[in-house]
């Protein structure tokens, strides 16, 4: 669904209507909270959150809108801190090998010139937005990751010919690195929306390739669509987190694609949480069959669901971190109404960093969330990309912060710090403004300032 305009006056802290139609179960709240604790805990002993924290607290359910990931895989199976600990396969961050490092996007040689136009999109709206820079992600990185050392590889890769040959749609294109020439497959974009595409695996492998020894993780930026097998249109990104390694690429988030992809950027996160859109999608989608056989309730006693949790408006009687985010990504200007060459750059780079920082997720053992609405979420389209949220939830950032071994409000200062150079950019800005929500002190503080913003 989307429209020019939208005021987000009605927020959702909860999945949308179509949750139980798909089959998801959420946690309980007592199977989240020890999710999230490193020590077994007995049942009961736990701080059950109150109503109030369960309904506006910074962390909402997953959306589970039609064609979501978790809606066409409902019973995928949660990872607590315990079972993450208990991986055999995770990589732990230790002195001598906790740096993430960043490959910056390979240069193209002069012999195969044409290449550099794969990065272009034929669908594209005609307008000039710069791609995002790789030190940005790098600094973002930082922050995310605040407690690992995040640096930009040294050297530089380059895409050259392979066995000698520059045919302008060849099968094999060479990525040179310092030490050898790895062969990258190419085939024709199955969708036509670039002319060609490189596949994903043959960069992973690449990548495996010039990890340096003491790199935690290492993550490749690619311009190029990509693929990872024949099936597929396109991917987005991957890692193989014990071979600690990752790729993404940004060439579907680029802005001018969003209309023909049916990315509706008005309800980007944290405008995704809109009620009035939640409602309009699950309507729209044939999926969505109120006539379907309900199950039957089984009479097995269990927490009761709470009523829907929503704010009439944005006068912010709870002062919600999501209440927070929403006004500061409302205060800039329209992402559909005219949006400048800089505001589409922003958005792009916004979108690059959130998935660079999921994927990298992986490199740490970290698996597809299915218990809050979270950065590691896993995700079925570009659609449901943007709607989701740039943060950690409870259980994956106590996973995070013990590899790190920082504490939370460090890192999200960190963050802040970040956020802060970027001012104009909706995700980051609203990102900040749900971090000050939740390390604000003085709650009446807090809602004068929100006040004087509806003011003003």
């Amino acid at each position: 669904m989307a429209v020019n305009t939208c005021d987000h006056n009605t927020l959702s802290f909860l999945s949308s209507a179509f949750a139980s139609q798909a089959g998801y179960k959420r946690p309980s709240t007592q199977e989240r909270e020890e999710a999230a604790t490193l020590q077994p805990v007995l049942k009961g002993k736990l701080k059950r959150a109150t109503p109030s924290d369960e309904d506006t607290g910074p962390f909402c359910e997953p959306l589970l809108l039609p064609g979501d990931d978790l809606a066409e895989d409902p019973e995928y199976p949660p990872q607590t801190i315990l079972e993450w600990l208990d991986d055999a396969d995770r990589n732990k961050v230790k002195p001598g090998r906790n740096t993430i490092y960043v490959a910056a996007p390979p240069a193209v040689d002069s012999k195969i010139s044409f290449v550099k136009s794969w990065s272009e999109p034929k669908h594209a709206e005609s307008i000039s937005i710069e791609a995002p820079d790789v030190q940005d992600i790098v600094d973002y990185l930082g922050a995310f990751y605040h407690g690992m050392p995040v640096k930009l590889l040294p050297g530089s890769l380059r895409l050259a010919p392979w066995d000698g040959k520059a045919t302008k749609t060849p099968r094999y294109i060479g990525l040179n690195t310092a030490t050898e020439c790895v062969g990258i497959r190419t085939r024709a974009s199955k969708d036509g929306v670039f002319a060609r595409q490189l596949n994903l695996n043959d960069l992973l492998d690449a990548a495996i390739s010039i990890l340096p020894k003491d790199a935690f993780a290492l993550l490749l930026l690619v311009p190029f669509d990509i693929y990872e097998v024949p099936e597929d249109d396109f991917a987005c990104g991957r890692a193989y987190g014990g071979s600690r390694v990752a790729v993404i690429s940004t060439a579907r988030y680029h802005p001018g694609l969003d209309r023909h992809q049916n990315v509706d950027r008005l309800h980007s996160w944290p405008a995704s949480h809109c009620k009035q859109y939640m409602d309009a999608c699950c309507l729209e989608s044939d999926s969505f069959d109120n006539a379907r056989p309900k199950k039957k309730v089984s009479k097995k006693v269990s927490e009761p669901t709470p009523a829907p949790a929503e704010s009439a408006s944005l006068a912010y009687a709870t002062l919600s971190p999501l209440h927070a985010a929403v006004t500061a990504y409302n205060a800039l200007p329209s992402l559909e109404e005219s949006p400048s060459s800089a505001t589409l750059s922003a958005l792009w780079l916004g979108r690059a960093c959130r998935t660079a920082a999921h994927e990298l997720g992986h490199c740490l053992g970290i698996d597809h969330c299915t218990f809050y609405a979270c950065c590691m979420q896993g995700t079925a389209s570009l659609g449901e990309d943007a709607r989701q949220p740039p943060f950690l939830c409870p259980v994956d950032l106590a996973k995070m912060l013990h590899a790190s071994g920082v504490g939370k409000e460090a890192r999200y200062r960190a963050i802040l710090g970040f956020c802060g150079k970027h001012p104009h950019n909706h995700l980051l800005t609203a990102y900040a403004a749900w971090i000050s929500a939740q390390l604000s002190e003085n709650p009446a503080k807090r809602a004068k300032s929100l006040a004087d913003q509806e003011v003003s």
